[in-house]
């Protein structure tokens, strides 16, 4: 059994070596604007799947995708020399489609908005459906309610009818 921080550890190690060599090393022209994301390996360490995200068309993210098949040796084997590991783990890259999903969520919370202007709009044109004031008030329990309170102004304050010594 493999331990969880020595996995997430190796994962941020792979992103950051494929990040570099993807920088430094690889010249391949169809290589377009390319961000490492993420990486995940497996616990027994033998597949890492990497994310990446391409700035550009989806013609441009086709090109960096042939471009990483192609120099997917290269990576490996960099990656196994650097972490050291018995076996070296194949690499899967997969496009990291944040922009997309940003895109979508831009979109729909805009529709929300709108959808909330249309609400308030209505509502300030709302009226009741029946009268104002839906209760029933009786004129008789205003008349004992006033002279209940007469009686309690001729009352002393709680609190303020004793000795103070």
């Amino acid at each position: 059994m493999t331990d969880q921080a020595k996995v997430r550890r190796h994962a941020e190690r792979v992103r950051e070596l494929v990040a570099s060599v993807v920088r430094t090393q690889i010249k391949d022209p169809r290589l377009g604007m390319i961000t490492i994301t993420d990486a995940r390996i497996t616990p027994d360490l033998r597949d890492a799947t990497v994310f990446y995200t391409v700035l550009g068309d989806a013609s441009d993210q086709a090109a960096t995708a042939a471009a990483l098949e192609s120099a997917k040796g290269l990576l490996r084997s960099t990656v196994g020399k650097a972490l050291g590991l018995r076996h070296s783990p194949s690499l899967t890259f997969v496009l990291d489609d944040v922009q997309d999903q940003v895109k979508q969520i831009d979109e729909l919370l805009a529709a929300a908005r709108t959808a909330d202007a249309e609400v308030q709009r209505l509502a300030a044109r709302a009226e009741y459906a029946g009268e104002p004031q839906p209760y029933k008030l009786d004129s008789d329990d205003d008349e004992v309610d006033s002279d209940d309170d007469e009686q309690d102004e001729d009352r002393p304050p709680a609190g303020d009818g004793g000795d103070r010594r």
